[in-house]
């Protein structure tokens, strides 16, 4: 799993990962449903620390957020995605990382 406690970071890094944390919420599908419309949700694979993410895309880290959109670990949210997650009522780890809310379903977490 990507962490990022295997990171070092700056004082500012750790800052805004305190932001970040403490603007992350758990939501349920149906109210991340008008930012799907928008086109501007992320998911996050579970093997992912979504804040580690969120702090990348927030430095515009090309390098691992390509990497990680390449191997499918960060995807944009589908229309099928949506609507299983609309059926099955599915509760999600949610952050934002302007321009972008990226979510990730709790059950793809061990510790959810």
């Amino acid at each position: 799993m990507f962490s990022i406690n295997s990171v070092i970071m700056s004082e500012a890094d750790e800052l805004l990962l305190a932001k970040l944390n403490a603007e992350t919420g758990k939501l349920p599908w149906k109210e991340l449903e008008r930012h799907f419309a928008r086109g501007v949700v992320i998911k996050v694979a579970g093997e992912l620390d979504l804040l580690a993410v969120a702090l990348a895309m927030s430095h515009d880290d090309k390098i691992s957020v390509e990497n990680w959109l390449n191997t499918g670990l960060v995807a944009p949210v589908s229309t099928d995605d949506a609507t299983a997650w609309h059926a099955q009522q599915s509760w999600f780890w949610a952050v934002v990382a302007a321009p972008w809310v990226l979510i990730q379903e709790v059950a793809a977490r061990l510790d959810a």
